[in-house]
């Protein structure tokens, strides 16, 4: 039986990773050397636990931040997909996002039913299409203007009516790389806001529109003086006016509000808005949705992408007189994945995202609508681990005036390589994302050296870790631990150089059990029929 402490390593580790007296690294009582006996080496964890009270705290805070308005959490399952973590976070309230013919069939396999589904693309192919819509999935996201008509054409031939939602480009752009920042214009996601060549100053209004309710409120900032009712301003239910006013009463505020909207309505957003209400024979328009990036620490940025979307939901009421039942505000909360980087406080966060919309909504005079978020890698990143045993270790000499990433000068960098590398891990490869590793299996040296982890692929890029400090006396078959490997870890896994990809083993208050077995030299045989 292996002894453990309760001394958890560092916030960034699963809540029951735990260290004991001679170093080595649990979870859930099993020791990391443990684990690769039994399942072997690389090897991704996955607290089983741990997403499961994520995925249920999530879905709370939204509920406790919009509080009058109802609100949908869905899984983004892109993150990670395994028949058990889906049902996992369906029995804890979810919807589950899916992108793909293999991630819907797993979903359904999983036991959710289609009314906990979502699907997303933006080139979808007409089978999965049909799927969505025979299985009675909960929304299918529209992304681009001529995909109303092919879902119309293959609902009317199955005799259903399909749930869509419009994914908008806001024109917000946030989030780390570029590849993962999804809400600037020149990408392959959406249909923009505003027509090419519009100046988005225009949309500045939004920021000056002041709340007509007494009770604002913006948690977590300064709360200042309140705005009170406008004086002498009333609705006129007599006015056949988007604006609401008599011309007599427009103030220049009126007048950028009401430029603000002709510019929304003169977008591509709003123009395909109109066609999926056209075909509603076939289709039912639920909403509109937005995404604007990843690794997002803070409200801002969402409260602003929110903003243009409830304009977009009010001028469509103005043109068409059609009030869209729900806004998705997508993903994107970040997580920490070295000690001392920043995370979202979600409860916080979402209040304040909460009190800007709900004040918006009520400046607009428009009613609440249901509101939706799709986080993935905050419910699973935290969650996961990564284990690897080490290999060779190579000291490599540095040239006088190298700096390490502190800005201070080195003159050698040790290269440790495990047997694992970009193929179960290819984030620091494709965004250069920052990773910490610790000695698992032992209490290493008080005397550490600077080290960088890297893999077994013949790629120079090839680096799961580009810098971190590991005990001195560090060996060949050690074990090295990278944690918050949750997310983007296996399901973004490769057999490059036909390695073979790990197992998943999900662990947890009732132990150890596979959730996805290991790559076997024979499948990659069987996959080649020359």
């Amino acid at each position: 039986m292996d002894i453990v402490s309760d001394r958890q390593p560092s916030a960034i580790w699963p809540d029951a990773a735990s260290l004991d007296g001679q170093g080595q690294l649990s979870f859930h009582g099993r020791t990391a050397g443990s684990l690769l006996d039994e399942f072997g080496s690389p090897l991704y964890l996955m607290d089983t636990d741990m997403v499961a009270n994520r995925a249920r705290r999530f879905a709370q805070a939204a509920a406790q931040a919009f509080a009058n308005s109802t609100t949908h959490v869905s899984y983004a399952g892109k993150a990670f997909m395994s028949k058990e973590i889906i049902r996992l976070v369906v029995e804890a309230g979810l919807l589950v996002d899916t992108c793909s013919m293999g991630e819907m069939r797993l979903a359904l396999a999983a036991g959710a039913p289609g009314r906990r589904l979502v699907l997303h693309g933006n080139n979808k192919a007409d089978e999965e299409i049909a799927l969505a819509i025979d299985e009675g999935f909960d929304k299918i996201v529209v992304d681009e203007p001529q995909e109303p008509a092919r879902i119309a054409a293959i609902a009317r031939r199955l005799g259903k009516r399909a749930r869509v939602m419009l994914r908008v480009t806001a024109g917000i752009h946030a989030g780390g790389h570029e590849y993962i920042s999804t809400a600037h214009e020149d990408q392959k996601f959406g249909v923009s806001l505003l027509a090419a060549g519009t100046d988005a100053a225009v949309l500045d209004v939004l920021d000056t529109l002041s709340d007509p309710s007494p009770a604002v409120s913006d948690t977590g900032h300064a709360q200042g003086q309140v705005a009170g009712p406008q004086e002498g301003r009333e609705l006129d239910y007599q006015v056949r006016s988007p604006y609401d006013i008599r011309g007599a009463q427009v103030t220049d505020q009126d007048r950028a509000l009401a430029a603000a909207m002709e510019a929304v309505a003169a977008g591509p957003a709003l123009a395909v808005l109109k066609d999926m209400l056209s075909r509603q024979d076939d289709l039912e328009l639920v909403g509109i949705h937005s995404h604007i990036g990843s690794q997002i620490h803070e409200a801002t940025a969402f409260i602003q992408a929110a903003k243009r979307m409830m304009l977009l939901r009010k001028t469509f009421y103005a043109t068409d007189a059609f009030t869209l039942p729900e806004v998705d505000l997508g993903g994107g909360y970040s997580v920490a994945y070295t000690d001392g980087e920043d995370s979202m406080d979600i409860e916080t966060e979402l209040s304040r995202l909460a009190g800007a919309v709900n004040g918006l909504n009520r400046s607009l005079g428009m009613p609440a609508p249901s509101i939706s978020f799709e986080p993935g890698r905050w419910i699973v990143a935290p969650a996961g681990v990564s284990l690897y045993r080490v290999g060779s270790i190579k000291p490599v000499a540095l040239p006088e005036g190298t700096l390490d990433s502190q800005g201070r000068p080195i003159s050698e960098r040790v290269y440790v390589s495990v047997d694992g590398g970009m193929s179960d891990n290819i984030r620091p490869a494709l965004y250069g994302a920052d990773y910490t590793a610790r000695l698992a299996n032992r209490q290493g040296s008080q005397e550490t050296m600077l080290a960088r982890v890297v893999g077994m692929h013949c790629e120079s890029g090839d680096i799961i870790v580009h810098e971190c400090r590991l005990p001195a006396d560090l060996k060949r078959d050690d074990i090295l631990a990278v944690p918050v490997t949750g997310a983007y870890g296996r399901t973004m896994a490769s057999s490059y150089n036909q390695a073979l990809i790990p197992a998943v083993v999900g662990v947890g208050a009732q132990g150890a059990h596979l959730l996805m077995r290991r790559q076997t030299i024979e499948d990659l045989l069987d996959l080649d029929q020359g």
